[in-house]
């Protein structure tokens, strides 16, 4: 049997990331063969994974990153924000914005995507939930591409270019490319980070969240004990209101405070003709823990 020297267990430990001891343990088993240990400690990562597979993940960061007339957007969970801070996995996030730029926005066909180590996105996830000791998941991905002009992004408090918490894309289209165009993209990326507006236009405000909100608001103008001619235009001046509140062509700049997303596109020669807004963890529910019963389970007292 070959000898298992330090510098071959660093060699592995290189190559795959997995801890000191359990790169030793792979070259013992595998009879200090390189390529057969990798496949051991692969196997042994997968069996960790899934043990680790029915933790919540709503920690983790939002990528982006952008190409000719096209940009994609990832969200990857987490079980903690210390994971966020970790080189490796803010890496595999930046990996898995880049894949879904190239083979767009269908999950199935981003984990099945090679990344430069070789491996598929899936297979790096699982070696990388290994490595790390937390449970994690690629949750969803947008991609959006214009024939013509800018598909801009912002990611707000960036830990580095392009990995954040929140995330923007504002799709604009244009008869070409301009630096100006790129700006206020990402101002209007800024723009959306803040308000969270949810539609583009009136047209596309959902229909039964505009009726939800007449109701209220019919009911909320009876109350004055105004005639229902008087009541029926109070309704649709609040209706306007809550336009302006929504929806985003139709919301003042958070920049000025003054000029609608609107007139500021079509004084630009552009259309916005679609938008993305990702904010980690939204719409996952977290489990709370009670750390005094935790510690009070493991003393044997409860």
């Amino acid at each position: 049997m070959a000898e298992i020297t330090a510098a071959l267990v660093r060699e592995l430990r290189e190559k795959t990331g997995a801890g000191m001891m359990d790169c030793k343990k792979a070259l013992t088993e595998a009879a200090a063969d390189m390529e057969a240990a990798i496949d051991w400690l692969r196997t042994k990562g997968l069996s960790q994974a899934a043990k680790k597979s029915g933790r919540t993940t709503a920690e983790g960061l939002v990528g982006v990153v952008s190409g000719p007339n096209r940009a994609a957007m990832v969200e990857v969970n987490a079980e903690t924000d210390f994971v966020g801070r970790n080189e490796a996995f803010q890496a595999f996030v930046e990996q898995v914005a880049h894949v879904a730029l190239e083979v767009g926005e269908d999950l199935e066909a981003i984990k099945a995507a090679k990344v430069p180590s070789g491996r598929t996105v899936a297979d790096e996830l699982t070696h990388l939930i290994a490595t790390i000791g937390e449970n994690m998941s690629i949750r969803r991905a947008r991609v959006l591409s214009v024939e013509s002009g800018v598909v801009a992004s912002y990611v707000h408090s960036a830990l580095r270019p392009g990995i954040g918490k929140i995330g923007v894309l504002a799709a604009l289209q244009a008869p070409s490319e301009s630096d100006a165009l790129l700006t206020l993209g990402r101002q209007i990326g800024m723009h959306v980070a803040a308000t969270r507006p949810a539609a583009l236009d009136v047209a596309s405000v959902d229909p039964e969240a505009l009726e939800r909100e007449r109701a209220v608001l019919i009911d909320q103008a009876r109350d004055s004990g105004k005639p229902e001619a008087i009541i029926e235009k109070m309704v649709e001046g609040r209706i306007r209101k809550f336009y302006e509140e929504v929806v985003l062509l139709e919301q003042v700049r958070v920049l000025d405070g003054e000029s609608r997303v609107a007139k500021v596109v079509d004084k630009a020669g552009a259309k916005l003709v679609g938008f993305e807004r990702f904010q980690l963890g939204e719409g996952i529910e977290k489990e709370e823990n009670d750390f005094a019963a935790e510690v009070a389970a493991a003393a044997g007292t409860k």
